[in-house]
């Protein structure tokens, strides 16, 4: 009989470059957000895939920066801990790239002493020869990493790198129950699809300064009612969110309600408000109640 495995499998990279597009064509699920926009991922999720004789627990971190701000350094220190318990380390980048933005991570990953898979995303967007100057370029820079040419978003090559990632599981009875599929709550998910939409549809610093909170979320039957409130730091963007005559917040809860619908495959009956919270991404006490408290 064919032994069980089971680990941790970490992907660390810059901002966007496609870590979250990865995770969910793994999982087969939308578990984190994906935009255009730079530093989506505030938190670090774990999504979990499972086989008969396997069980991957993904975890998708946020995009490394340099830390501006206390939300900002509470995002880094998920970064960190996705290095203290990985069993697979995935060091993501796209074509163009040359550097990791911070020489901490990146000494920490080419003296990894785990297996280290180094994905080459979005290389329908290069030409081949492109493509031979950066396998050579990463293959100087981390000698200690096996390498892989992808398309995340094509689903190019993900297959391939999937199952690399089962050989090098170790052998292991599963973390989590085998109908999991991720630790985060299910409140989590109404939060980080609102703010989605938010990111999709607002510009300069307003996706930046905002949270969201689902303060009520009752499953009935055939229903699922839920009431969220997102938070601004100022006035000011109070009334961008809300928009004339409220169009803009309209959207948003129009386009997330469709959303949510699929994703809980049910009725949803969703409220938003907008309410301002100042300064809560400098404040440790709010950061700690918003899940910040690495």
């Amino acid at each position: 009989m064919q032994k069980h495995k089971a680990g941790f499998v970490n992907i660390i990279g810059n901002p966007n470059v496609g870590k979250s597009t990865l995770m969910n064509a793994f999982v087969g699920e939308k578990l984190s957000i994906i935009t255009s926009k730079a530093q989506t991922t505030r938190h670090r999720i774990l999504g979990i895939v499972n086989g008969e004789n396997f069980q991957m627990i993904l975890s998708d971190t946020p995009g490394i920066i340099k830390p501006a701000y206390q939300l900002q350094e509470s995002m880094m220190g998920f970064v960190k801990s996705a290095f203290e318990d990985a069993d697979v380390l995935i060091y993501m980048v796209e074509i163009g790239e040359k550097e990791l933005k911070d020489e901490d991570f990146f000494n920490k990953i080419i003296h990894s002493k785990i297996p280290v898979l180094l994905l080459i995303n979005k290389i329908d967007k290069s030409n081949q020869e492109q493509l031979e100057e950066q396998v050579q370029l990463w293959t100087q820079k981390v000698p200690n990493a096996e390498i892989f040419a992808i398309s995340a978003l094509e689903g190019f090559q993900v297959k391939e790198v999937f199952d690399r990632i089962i050989e090098l599981l170790p052998e292991s009875p599963p973390f989590y129950p085998k109908d999991q599929l991720t630790d985060k709550p299910e409140r989590f998910f109404v939060n980080e699809t609102i703010r989605e939409k938010i990111l999709m549809h607002y510009k300069k610093e307003i996706p930046y300064s905002v949270e969201v909170d689902t303060e009520e979320f009752f499953e009935e039957e055939n229903i699922i009612r839920m009431r969220a409130v997102i938070m601004v730091e100022r006035d000011t963007q109070k009334g961008i969110v809300i928009g004339h005559k409220g169009e803009a917040l309209k959207r948003v809860g129009v386009e997330s309600r469709k959303d949510l619908e699929k994703f809980f495959g049910k009725q949803v009956h969703l409220e938003l408000y907008v309410k301002v919270n100042k300064n809560w991404r400098t404040d440790a006490r709010q950061l700690r109640r918003f899940g910040y408290d690495q």
